[in-house]
């Protein structure tokens, strides 16, 4: 009996799965054919479930050939649904919404739908330390993944950083994972538990996804709290008014870690005298602030985070403090490209929301030629209005529609300009730009207007500027 087919949509010809794997199998199909998709059938197939990938677009090679190398049924640029509706369980990708066709069907016939992460959940005994938040999630779980890895812990790193999650259960299985989890994974997260769960922020962001109902988008980050215990910890910012409402609403069991700027009533860690602090059960952690190689407040409390959770582990208080002095940063997050002719360029690529973008000006110390825009998901522009109004020279509109922009921006700055390719921004920018500027590429939005990803665009925006 055959164990592999792939379904190329000019080859189905009303092939039936089950003409090629066993009906004793129990049936899981896969939505999506990326890095989560791809883990999970592989998780799956090791698991003994009868798995169907189903792919609306063509699986990048090196996917295809993971799940060729596995046996695993597959198809691309399609979805055929008779392969599909016959689940009796469904992994999808984040990256697909719930307003997609096959998945409203699939909600029509009441099949379960889960993320990657709650299936790889099940087949591991590993300690879960999960990040989330609006912004600096992904500095938080990399300088955590780097804290616990320097000090020797056999670790993974999963989520929207790393490798499937589902893939190293599979292929690894370490004895601890830090997952970076966004609100789109945690929607599919039932029976999950984290053993120690990061709330840094939370801020409007992916309200095109939420019915831009902002309540929505609070539910989903607080997923993160669900099935945790008083042997539990929740790190959270303590001055976020948006997390404290909740929690005093939830009135959680878990046992709370909250973080801030400055000593508070209650506050876990935080600075004073110039040092951090950080007090846990498995004692008192304190290092000097201007050590800390991350610089900014933002910065400041995804350190804070990390710290805690580093200490909660009981790792020892050298380690933590050689991490936190000697860690990289973050590709495309307020990374310094280069100097031309006196002005810095800066890729924030990544800062995909305006928050994110509040934080990269805030840290601006030097009149800046602003280069923002792309896929708007909701954006309130008023966030940064006062900051622009102080620290921009000039804007550059990046992207493919700029009215909404436009509306809210021109007549507060003095230059304001349009881009529809990132050379001929960085074309603008150089031309605007004084010696003693920085050049911020700070967008706001998503980039799937102009680019493949905010990599793509980070990429492109240090390519350029390299070539100047």
């Amino acid at each position: 009996m055959a164990q592999f087919i792939n379904i190329s949509p000019k080859e189905n010809s009303g092939l039936n799965l089950f003409d090629f794997a066993p009906l004793t199998l129990k049936r899981l199909v896969v939505l999506g054919g990326g890095e989560s998709g791809t883990g999970a059938a592989v998780l799956a197939k090791k698991q003994g479930f009868d798995v169907f990938l189903s792919d609306s677009s063509e699986i990048k090679p090196k996917y295809r050939d993971i799940l060729v190398k596995y046996g695993i049924a597959f198809e691309e640029e399609q979805h055929t649904e008779e392969l599909i509706l016959n689940a009796g369980e469904i992994v999808k990708s984040p990256g697909i919404p719930d307003k997609a066709a096959i998945v409203k069907k699939i909600k029509e016939k009441a099949i379960p739908v889960i993320s990657e992460i709650e299936f790889a959940g099940r087949y591991t005994k590993a300690k879960m330390i999960c990040i989330t938040g609006s912004n600096g999630k992904t500095t938080t779980t990399m300088l955590t993944y780097h804290i616990l890895k320097d000090a020797g812990l056999n670790v993974g790193l999963a989520g929207n950083v790393g490798d499937s999650l589902a893939l190293q259960v599979a292929e690894d299985d370490y004895d601890y994972y830090v997952i970076e989890l966004s609100s789109f994974q945690l929607d599919g997260m039932y029976d999950f538990k984290a053993d120690i769960a990061v709330l840094l922020n939370i801020t409007p962001d992916h309200l095109d996804r939420y019915n831009y109902e902002m309540q929505n988008y609070v539910d989903s980050k607080l997923r993160i709290l669900q099935n945790q215990t008083e042997k539990d910890a929740f790190i959270y910012w303590n001055d976020d008014p948006i997390v404290s409402r909740e929690i005093e609403k939830l009135k959680p069991s878990v046992t709370l870690y909250p973080f801030a700027e400055k000593k508070e009533p209650g506050v876990k860690a935080y600075t004073e005298n110039n040092n951090i602090n950080i007090d846990t059960p498995n004692g008192q952690f304190t290092m000097e602030e201007e050590l800390v190689a991350l610089t900014g407040t933002h910065n400041l409390y995804n350190s804070l985070a990390a710290g805690i959770a580093a200490k909660l582990l009981d790792i020892k208080d050298d380690n933590i403090r050689r991490s936190l002095s000697d860690f990289k940063g973050v590709e495309h997050r307020l990374e310094k490209v280069a100097r031309v002719r006196g002005v810095e360029y800066i890729n924030d690529s990544k800062a995909t929301n305006v928050n994110s973008c509040w934080y990269a000006l805030q840290s601006m110390k030097t009149p800046t030629v602003l280069i923002l825009g792309g896929t708007d998901k909701g954006n309130d522009y008023r966030e940064i209005e006062s900051l622009v109004l102080n620290k921009c020279r000039a804007l550059i509109f990046l992207g493919v529609d700029n009215a909404k922009l436009h509306t809210f921006f021109d007549g507060k700055v003095d230059i304001v300009q349009d881009a529809r390719s990132m050379e001929e921004a960085i074309s603008q920018a150089y031309d605007v730009a004084q010696k003693g500027d920085t050049v911020l590429l700070s967008p706001c939005c998503a980039s799937f207007d102009l680019f493949q990803n905010y990599e793509d665009r980070g990429k492109q925006f240090k390519d350029c500027v390299r070539h100047l």
